[in-house]
């Protein structure tokens, strides 16, 4: 189970409130003060929110886009889960659109040393999501592999996302396309590949056909 990091509406009006600072401060008590005074809040709260400085600011953020995500998945019209779990890749990034900075600077801050199990954490907590909003109800192997699997995409077209100056993100959403077809395939060849076994004992010849004749 992965666990949640604290929840109020406090902190998460002072997520939103120093998101317009995060590109000049980067995700620091400042940029978090002087979010909390452009809101008519005492600067001297950031410490008491929000004890963990930059990476439980970035933590925060990432539950919150999440929480919204999933608010929203409600007005989706794809069917299916692949095309679930496509449309609402498209549309965090599209919350995300105008935070962009923020997002790079986000990236910067968890790809350094002591930051991994943060990152890990995030990433799992925002694939987990995905799956839900888009209505997985598995609970097999199958929960872990696809979160595995869509954790290495999400990542990978972030990453893209961040230098994509196309419009709509277009190319991100390609570049997407292109991963969840290569892991479809995939899942094609490893379900053909299981059932050669099966296929081949009943093949005119075999010793399992010639017992299933008799």
């Amino acid at each position: 189970m992965i666990g949640m990091p604290e929840r109020s509406a406090e902190r998460d009006a002072a997520i939103r409130g120093m998101l317009p600072h995060v590109p000049f401060d980067g995700w620091t008590m400042r940029a978090l003060r002087a979010g909390l005074a452009d809101l008519g809040e005492p600067p001297e709260m950031a410490p008491n929110l929000f004890p963990d400085g930059a990476l439980g600011l970035i933590e925060a953020w990432s539950d919150l886009v999440d929480r919204e995500m999933e608010a929203e998945a409600g007005s989706l019209t794809e069917a299916g889960l692949a095309r679930r779990v496509r449309a609402l890749v498209a549309l965090r990034l599209h919350r995300l659109r105008p935070h962009r900075e923020a997002v790079r600077r986000a990236l910067s801050a968890l790809g350094r040393a002591g930051a991994t199990r943060t990152a890990t954490r995030i990433t799992a907590r925002t694939v987990d999501s995905i799956w839900h909003a888009a209505g997985d109800k598995a609970a097999d192997f199958s929960w872990y592999t696809k979160r595995a699997s869509l954790a290495a995409i999400y990542s990978a077209t972030l990453l893209y996302w961040i230098a994509d100056q196309s419009e709509d993100e277009a190319a991100t959403l390609a570049f997407l396309d292109r991963r969840l077809a290569g892991v479809a395939a995939f899942g094609r060849l490893r379900r053909n590949l299981e059932a050669l076994p099966r296929r081949f004992a009943r093949c005119p010849g075999t010793a399992s056909a010639k017992q299933d004749a008799a």
